[in-house]
């Protein structure tokens, strides 16, 4: 099994995380503790090792880390909605057999996914219900299915129940019940899936079931007890090193402090457990409020006239300086500005809080401060790489006005007009351009999944740069040096029978220190009122280099947008300096992009892909108001699985966590993970950095809506 090249990414990082974003210590006992939801050994919302039917809180992060046996089970689960739930898991085993029956593996490493779904809630004459389905995108290892009802009986003491297919369906297994409906039903498939990353539908719920069931009882606020029946037989353990002795499982929870839970397992009368449960919500940040500045307080204009403001229009260079002082000192730069008879037009670039509207609601008070009795209205436009995205128009008169009024958010966005841009670009202020940028920051790299050694980084030191000579011209570039780390011990050999874009990270892991990331030249234009174009030059990732060429088009109004982007890329040398090496391939895709409401997006790229396989990436994200984004993706092209290897397709899950979100500081700063169960060449896109929709969407009126909430902060 391969390991991937985790840019940012994977699910130590994910740990680590939430290891930093742990709540306050735990408050004052209640009087009366109340039964929680805790994770079993695989992750996901159970007992011991079996499942119950109860959810986690709704967008809750947890990561659990249990071993017993020789087994090392490693999981990140994401509640994705309130009767959903996903994760993705890493297991270590030793003297496993993965397949039944079949030669002992003294040291095996397996990935896996699971989904718990929530169908009935419980009410005072009705138990919750939820179905499972585990290791349906693997190897099959864990493959099983579940129905599990729940009820609680009072605060301390909750009943489980519940029948199990496949691997829990190992210990008094009876004829299946749905075999009343198809006698396909009565047997199941024992297909071997040793590429793993295939959907086997047809064993869903099939073959022999067995029940399972278990007790929760809640001793005080921190300590719980559970006893389990486990209808696993564990097949693929060895005998040699797992004696089975009962199907009993015994098990103590002890929750450290809000978020973090120990617990301790008797496992099947032999064997001893050991548990780590780690949970955060992207909702409910680590401290509460934030450490943003005051704003500008709203200056009425009677306040001007007292203090002998003329209502004309002064020396606009003057007042151009004013508002750029006073914009800078709220982290906002002052693009362009233009006074026209009762309005002042002003383009501004947000550097600093992650949300437009926050920005656009504090340049708008600092006018208020700044303008002439006589400017009635302010048309704000939020600018990205030299574009007008969009504009806002707020009448001074609703500034004044709603200041203090109970409900100043939505009744100031309902009076506020959001709008396209107007055609033309005006020219920008005295010494916006040039400009130059740069700086100098720590870097990690992670690797994961190598078999040989399952955990490896690099550690050093990035310097970035920017330089803007013109209006929509950017030239940036990224360097590093290592400083410590083991990525270059990796010696495992590419076994791809595809052109190998991706699956040699080894070799440019062992070669390229230190190393140029990226050097490109970008020119950002908008060559209609809704579409935006982008042109980038240059050594555009640690491994390609090229000319990639994007239209997008994105009506300010709507949730969907389409784009196009074709590229020429020519593979770098392993060293990742200045030279390259003999491939080079055209690739592109169309792009459709649709804003589903309820913070969830979704994403369809089809094209052709770096190796020259021709498919489809489909994309799903969860992003919260604070800017948190948790997703998947997969994609399918027209390798065979069996051409791609290990994984069988490419696919993976992201997370995106604000900085802002731990630190309180407004930042548009984020970290982004994104994990891999093994990296491929098939699928393979090529990354360029300022694609046009994430540049644009924050920018337009869905968004501006969204995050409305903070106009007046």
């Amino acid at each position: 099994m391969l390991h991937r090249r985790a840019g940012q990414a994977g699910i130590v990082a994910l740990a680590a995380l939430v290891a930093g974003a742990l709540p306050a210590p735990w408050p004052a006992a209640r009087a009366q503790p109340v039964i929680t939801t805790g994770f079993n050994t695989y992750g996901y919302p159970g007992l011991i090792d079996m499942p119950t039917a109860h959810s986690r809180p709704d967008g809750e992060l947890a990561f659990t880390s249990s071993f017993f046996a020789g087994q090392l089970r490693n999981t990140a689960t994401f509640q994705l909605l309130p009767r959903l739930s996903g994760s993705f898991r890493y297991s270590s085993m030793k003297d496993i057999r993965p397949n039944v029956g079949g030669a002992v593996v003294n040291s095996y490493f397996d990935r896996s996914f699971s989904l718990h779904y929530r169908l009935m809630d419980e009410t005072p004459s009705r138990p919750a219900v939820a179905v499972g389905l585990n290791d349906f995108l693997g190897t099959g290892l864990y493959a099983s299915e579940y129905l599990v009802a729940s009820k609680t009986l009072n605060d301390r003491l909750r009943l489980t129940g519940g029948i199990g297919w496949g691997r829990l369906a190992g210990v008094g297994g009876f004829d299946n019940p749905l075999g009343v409906f198809s006698d396909s039903l009565r047997t199941r498939s024992a297909k071997a899936k040793p590429l793993g990353g295939r959907v086997n539908t047809g064993n869903w719920f099939q073959g022999d079931a067995a029940l399972f069931g278990g007790v929760e009882w809640q001793a005080t606020e921190r300590l719980s007890f559970a006893v389990e029946y486990s209808s696993d037989a564990n097949p693929n353990e060895s005998p040699s090193a797992f004696k089975r002795e009962s199907p009993f499982n015994f098990g103590a929870t002890y929750a450290l402090r809000p978020g973090v839970a120990l617990s301790a397992h008797y496992l099947y009368g032999s064997e001893l457990g050991a548990q780590l449960t780690m949970t955060l919500n992207p909702k409910s940040p680590p401290a509460y409020g934030g450490r943003d500045n005051a704003p500008p307080p709203v200056v009425p204009r009677d306040s001007l006239a007292a203090l002998g403001w003329p209502d004309d229009v002064v020396a606009e260079g003057g007042l151009r300086q004013k508002v750029a002082s006073a914009l800078a000192a709220q982290g906002i730069g002052l693009h362009a500005m233009q006074l026209q008879g009762d309005a002042v037009r002003l383009e501004i670039e947000n550097n600093t809080y992650p949300r437009e509207a926050q920005a656009i609601g504090r340049t708008a008070r600092a006018l208020t401060g700044l303008m002439p009795p006589g400017v009635e209205r302010f048309v704000i436009v939020p600018v990205t790489a030299g574009m007008a995205a969009s504009e806002v128009e707020i009448a001074r008169g609703d500034l004044e006005t709603l200041e203090h009024d109970l409900q100043n958010g939505w009744r100031s966005y309902q009076r506020s007009q959001i709008g396209a841009a107007a055609a033309g670009a005006p020219p920008a202020v005295p010494g916006r351009y040039p400009a130059f940028q740069w700086s100098l920051k720590p870097y990690i790299t992670p690797s994961l999944f190598d078999p040989d050694n399952p955990l490896r980084a690099d550690l050093g030191a990035e310097v970035s740069a920017m330089f803007q000579p013109m209006r929509g011209v950017e030239v940036s570039g990224t360097f590093r040096k290592k400083i410590v780390g083991n990525l270059d011990q990796s010696t495992r050999a590419s076994t791809s029978v595809l052109p190998r874009v991706r699956s040699d990270f080894n070799l440019y892991d062992r070669a390229g220190d230190p190393e140029v990331t990226s050097l490109t030249g970008a020119y950002y234009f908008k060559p209609g009122q809704d579409i935006y174009g982008r042109v980038t030059a240059g050594y555009l990732e640690p491994m390609f280099g090229g000319v990639s060429a994007e239209l997008l088009w994105k009506p300010v109004d709507s949730r969907m947008a389409l784009g196009v982007e074709v590229n020429y890329a020519k593979q770098r040398d392993f060293n990742q300096l200045f030279g390259f090496q003999d491939y080079d391939v055209m690739t592109g895709h169309v792009s459709a992009y649709w804003d589903i409401g309820n913070g969830f997006h979704t994403q369809v790229d089809a094209g052709r892909y770096l190796a020259g396989d021709w498919g489809a990436t489909f994309s799903l994200d969860r992003e919260f108001e604070n800017g948190w984004r948790v997703g998947a993706f997969a994609t399918l092209t027209d390798v065979p699985f069996s051409d791609f290897g290990e994984g069988s397709f490419d696919k993976g899950i992201r997370v995106t966590v604000p900085i802002s979100w731990l630190s309180g500081q407004p930042t548009k700063d984020a970290y982004t993970a994104t994990l891999r169960p093994v990296t491929r060449d098939g699928g393979a896109r090529l990354n360029v950095d300022g694609r046009l929709y994430d540049r644009v969407r924050p920018l337009h009126q869905p968004e501006l809506s969204d995050g409305w909430g903070r106009f007046w902060r």
